[in-house]
């Protein structure tokens, strides 16, 4: 019944999410067609609202698949006036494919394309960012944390994906590296002084975080 009724949340949500464009439905498709972890239409939704209710004009991307979130934050970036969204992957192959989806999308100009390890690339890049988004390998997330308090503005949002890790942060025999990376780096930005946050449940967990 459980598992059930999380079946239905996540398809009630999705719902109510607004008609998207053929592309960014077309990513969508292909992603559940090759099992390809994109965010999902109600965090892509969330993530596009958190943007425009604080006026984002720079965000950042950790972690950026092939464009499917990048284009919610870019959507984002222009109705606000314009800005910059940095969409950053590992492979060439995915940031190529970002590029042609995005394109379609007609986002060209305000987005920067890198290819690299996110957490050098966002050390490397000038900031502060008004939003920064987190989908990296869950093993790194606890490393992030102090690149990231260097790089968002105080007032700015941090968004982190997979944070009930498909419901696995409720076994506790599971001392899995990603598992217990994730479970250190929640109580770490839960607990700090610097951070008010919390964890949305939506499709699997975004930290929805405000740096004071």
């Amino acid at each position: 019944m459980d598992e059930l009724y999380h079946s239905q949340l996540r398809g009630y949500l999705d719902s109510l999410v607004p008609e998207r464009p053929q592309e960014l439905q077309a990513m969508e498709t292909y992603a559940k067609e090759h099992r390809f972890p994109i965010i999902g239409p109600a965090s892509g939704y969330l993530c596009y609202q958190i943007a425009r209710t604080i006026g984002a004009k720079k965000v950042f991307e950790m972690g950026s698949g092939y464009g499917y979130s990048t284009a919610w934050f870019a959507k984002a970036i222009e109705e606000n006036g314009g800005g910059e969204v940095h969409h950053v992957v590992w492979d060439e192959e995915l940031s190529q494919k970002a590029r042609g989806h995005l394109g379609k999308l007609a986002y060209g100009a305000e987005i920067h394309y890198t290819v690299g390890e996110a957490i050098q690339a966002l050390r490397e890049t000038e900031g502060p960012f008004d939003i920064i988004f987190n989908d990296i390998d869950k093993e790194a997330y606890p490393e992030s944390l102090d690149v990231i308090e260097t790089k968002l503005r105080p007032g700015g949002v941090l968004i982190i994906d997979n944070m009930l890790w498909h419901a696995r942060i409720f076994d506790e025999n599971d001392k899995e590296a990603s598992t217990e990376a994730i479970r250190e780096f929640t109580h770490r930005i839960s607990t700090s002084e610097d951070w008010i946050s919390s964890v949305i449940p939506i499709r699997d967990g975004l930290i929805v975080a405000y740096r004071k």
